[in-house]
């Protein structure tokens, strides 16, 4: 039975609805994505389902006694309190007892007089009374997990910080059902996988939404879609979602376009001459009317952003030489003799805990710090461009059009005026929203304002300090192939594990103590390099291997391939596409109407992308597992 769900739920502010026949129900113990643009209502959506937006029509049914929490992207007002407070809070009754034991337990150890041990005894008692021993136990996990100090302040936390409270007190009442709004923002990376294995090890109920796709393929169980205001259905992974999707964009297409033929036709007929006016009928007339009405009410797709890099004159081969480079804050130490050059082209990725320097060590790459220890050598010809994970270089009292050039109605972008207005189009910024000052944008929409901004210019070396937070997916997507044709030098530093494996080519990690690593690749690179290698009986504690993999034994036999393994992998490749050109074919088709009402086509049509959907990876392991013999083989 559904705990929640939708039914013909309508909502509108103005102009097109944000949902429109909107259909939703979700079981006890799924966990659901819901995707969508920028501004597509995600959030309206969210606020509908637990009753802080009353549809204008459809109903909001629930199940009787079910509960609901919901992390919102905007945080409240008025906070007050410490950390353990407030996470404390989101377990009603029960919580403001954990609260007032803690804060018991913390008086005694500094007054240890009668009645203060008196007091903690009593609400030990009630403690037990109540059964809420295991809940203090979690608030403390979770404080533990996100590194929120229990007693630090919120009036005095950052807007992270205090939204990472938040998602812990979401997190630690366990509701029925939780509603999480971008869950990931200003979480590092080990809080975000302690997360992913909190919500799927728990069997919670779950809707949420990120832009994090690793995230989205550890945790969803299914995924919805909110497009123009309708709600689709994808009910899969994340990687068949978008062949799906895409599938179901070039037959929406297709119908449009025959659409579009066919009244185009049809406004002929109406304006020809005398003699076709004298055999008009009147139902063809009816027909034409309707036609137009229901091309009036079509809601075409926002376009996708577009931007493009202007590349400075070249930069000297060399572009940072760091050598044996220190620096500490007091007595806390950021980097420890790191030696590490940076050529022109390398892609360097950043990462690390929240608070561990990695903005500290950009600024000491980039000379805007002093080393405590060491030198730092930069090239020749450099021209930087700096995305601030702060967005301090926007005015929030400017508006959007002014923020552009500084006032100025044109800017030159490949070496062509463009007027502001049409170049902040390109970022999704329509005129009638250029005039709306900074203060009032979205997250997303800020950060598209600042890439826009930053595009402007023309650089050498780019640097990006956490500049997905907020982005939908589609904009990933964009700002990926954007950063991949960029032929100057990048510095990232991100959280989004996805965006770290397809940007950069090699990674800064911050492993504690002030020890800063490099590695080939990714995050996922990373990841296999660092293995722990278990040591022998009595042998030393185990350690990080290093970051370069060692070689083979000499002594180790080197298998070839056989003469028919040599023809398997000769012949991969093209098995491959030719699989992946007839799964795209499929998922074509399955968007057919007239497959859809062919039943016997259908069960034939899906159990052929089920087989091609299995075949696929199996045969993209078998070449992987076939040159890794060939690489192995090869001569050191």
């Amino acid at each position: 039975m559904s705990l929640v769900s939708l039914q013909d739920v309508r909502v509108a502010f103005g102009g097109p609805p944000v949902l429109q026949h909107a259909d939703f129900a979700i079981e006890r113990g799924e966990r659901v994505c819901l995707l969508g643009r920028n501004g597509a209502g995600k959030s309206t959506f969210m606020k509908v389902l637990d009753g802080t937006q009353l549809p204008d029509s459809g109903a909001v049914v629930k199940l009787g006694g079910i509960t609901m929490a919901r992390l919102d992207q905007e945080m409240p007002p008025v906070l007050t309190g410490s950390m353990f407070e407030v996470v404390a809070e989101g377990l009603g009754e029960r919580g403001r007892l954990l609260t007032a034991y803690h804060a018991a337990s913390l008086r005694v150890s500094v007054d240890h007089s009668e009645a203060a041990l008196r007091e903690l005894d009593r609400l030990h008692r009630a403690l037990d009374a109540a059964d809420a021993w295991q809940l203090h136990i979690r608030v403390e996990t979770v404080l533990e997990h996100l590194a929120l100090d229990p007693e630090a302040r919120i009036e005095h936390a950052s807007g992270g910080r205090t939204r990472q409270a938040l998602l812990a007190r979401a997190l630690v009442c366990e509701p029925d059902v939780i509603l999480l709004d971008e869950p990931t923002n200003h979480l590092d990376i080990d809080a975000i996988e302690w997360m992913e294995e909190y919500l799927t090890s728990r069997g919670l109920t779950l809707i949420f939404v990120t832009h994090d796709r690793a995230f989205l393929r550890r945790v969803a169980t299914r995924i919805v879609e909110l497009d123009r205001g309708r709600l689709v259905d994808f009910g899969t992974d994340y990687d068949t979602y978008l062949e799906r999707k895409d599938a179901m964009l070039a037959s929406e297409a297709k119908s449009w376009e025959e659409f579009d033929k066919r009244l185009a036709k049809e406004e002929v007929w109406i304006r020809t001459g005398i003699q076709a006016r004298r055999t008009r009928n009147e139902g063809r007339v009816r027909g034409l009317e309707a036609l137009r009405v229901e091309r009036s009410q079509r809601r075409e797709r926002v376009g996708t952003t577009r931007a493009q890099t202007q590349d400075a004159e070249r930069s000297g081969r060399m572009v940072i030489e760091a050598n044996a480079i220190s620096f500490s804050h007091g007595p806390k130490p950021i980097v420890s003799a790191l030696t590490t050059t940076i050529m022109r082209g390398d892609r360097v990725g950043l990462v690390g805990p929240n608070g561990c320097g990695k903005t500290t060590l950009i600024k000491l790459l980039l000379g805007d710090l002093e080393p405590h220890g060491g030198t730092i050598r930069h090239g020749t010809n450099l021209e930087v461009a700096y995305f601030d994970q702060r967005r301090e270089q926007l005015d929030p009292e400017r508006s959007v059009f002014d923020s552009i050039a500084d006032g100025a109605d044109f800017v030159t972008i490949g070496g062509q005026p463009r007027h502001v207005n049409g170049y902040l189009q390109d970022f999704l910024f329509p005129p009638e929203r250029a005039r709306t000052p900074v203060r009032a944008l979205s997250g997303g929409e800020r950060n598209r304002l600042l890439l826009a901004r930053l595009f402007t210019r023309a650089f050498n070396v780019l640097v990006l300090d956490e500049p997905t937070n907020d982005l939908d997916i589609e904009t990933l997507d964009v700002l990926e192939s954007l950063l991949n044709a960029f032929t100057g030098t990048l510095l990232l530093v991100s959280h989004d594990r996805a965006f770290l494996d397809a940007v950069v080519s090699s990674t800064l990690v911050f492993e504690g103590k002030g020890v800063v690593r490099e590695y080939v690749g990714g995050y996922t690179d990373w990841l296999r390099q660092r293995a722990v290698v278990a040591p022998p009986p009595g042998a030393a504690a185990p350690r990080r291997a290093d970051p370069v993999v060692a070689s083979a034994s000499p002594s180790a036999k080197k298998r070839k391939l056989s003469y028919k393994e040599q023809q398997e992998l000769a012949a991969l490749p093209d098995r491959i596409a030719a699989a992946e050109a007839e799964l795209a074919q499929g998922y074509g088709s399955l968007a057919d109407p007239a497959v859809i009402r062919d039943p016997v086509v259908l069960a034939t049509l899906r159990q052929r992308v089920v087989e091609l959907e299995a075949t696929i990876p199996a045969l993209m392991d078998r070449w992987e597992a076939l040159e890794t013999i060939v690489s192995e083989s090869a001569p050191s």
